[in-house]
């Protein structure tokens, strides 16, 4: 296996009572680049992710993260070597404030996380820390801020941050800029853009203007299977792409 490649798989396959949800896969990201995952509804994007980070078994093939054969390894094992993943639906705590939020995914290094006897004031070495975190992805205004009372925009953000207080080697987000206004979606854009500066990203994305702006390479997934994968220029042309997306041709082009 190529130490190019952070992430690959080979023949993965997942299925569900004799539903083919994810067909031989073989997929390979290259380290330090921003890879995306897009397909129409049901191509199986979100079973692919589930079955990287482990949330699904394997029902065959192969998944190696840094070289090593991960198939059988549970979920939080995986996170631990450097492998999280974002959420479709918002994954923060609502009733903490936004530095708190943070603080939760910084607490692992201080080997507290369920120390929950310890008082709040054994979390306040973090909070430098927290705070660089969320200058990072431009909520440093908002450390105080109650997360419900957020904007919908800057709780993704505070979700990518929760992400990079983990440590990530590899990120992968699932569905970053769902259901966003265009000026929230430009925000959020920027801010993947800088924080893959020291990472690779994987990402599931349908918003085909946001895949041309980011994406070193696109894979595009059809029926559980890989359909084409390359840059957005060839990607966005291949004649079977345009064929998988019959009713929003008019987004690709």
């Amino acid at each position: 296996m190529s130490t190019d490649y952070i992430l690959e798989t080979r023949d993965l396959t997942r299925e569900f009572k004799g539903f083919v949800a994810v067909d031989k896969v073989n997929l390979k990201v290259r380290r330090g680049s921003i890879h995306a995952l897009i397909g129409p509804n049901g191509a199986g994007k979100t079973t692919m992710f589930n079955l990287l980070t482990k949330f699904l078994p394997v029902t065959s093939g192969k998944i190696f993260y840094k070289g090593e054969d991960i198939t059988s390894r549970k979920a939080a094992e995986v996170a631990r070597t450097g492998m999280v993943r974002s959420f479709q639906i918002s994954a923060v705590f609502p009733h903490l404030t936004v530095l708190e939020n943070v603080r939760i995914g910084l607490q692992r290094k201080l080997g507290t996380s369920f120390h929950f006897w310890k008082s709040e004031s054994s979390l306040y070495a973090l909070n430098d820390e927290a705070m660089a975190l969320l200058e990072q992805v431009d909520l440093g205004s908002f450390a105080q801020t109650q997360t419900v009372e957020l904007p919908y925009g800057r709780k993704r953000a505070l979700e990518i941050a929760t992400t990079l207080a983990l440590d990530p080697e590899l990120m992968l987000l699932d569905e970053p800029t769902q259901g966003m206004g265009h000026e929230d979606v430009g925000r959020v854009v920027e801010l993947i853009r800088k924080v893959a500066a020291n990472r690779t990203v994987l990402m599931v994305e349908h918003n085909m203007n946001v895949i041309a702006n980011l994406s070193d390479t696109i894979t595009v997934l059809a029926r559980g299977s890989v359909l084409a994968e390359g840059p957005y220029e060839t990607v966005s042309k291949d004649p079977r792409v345009l064929e998988a997306y019959v009713g929003t041709v008019e987004e690709i082009e």
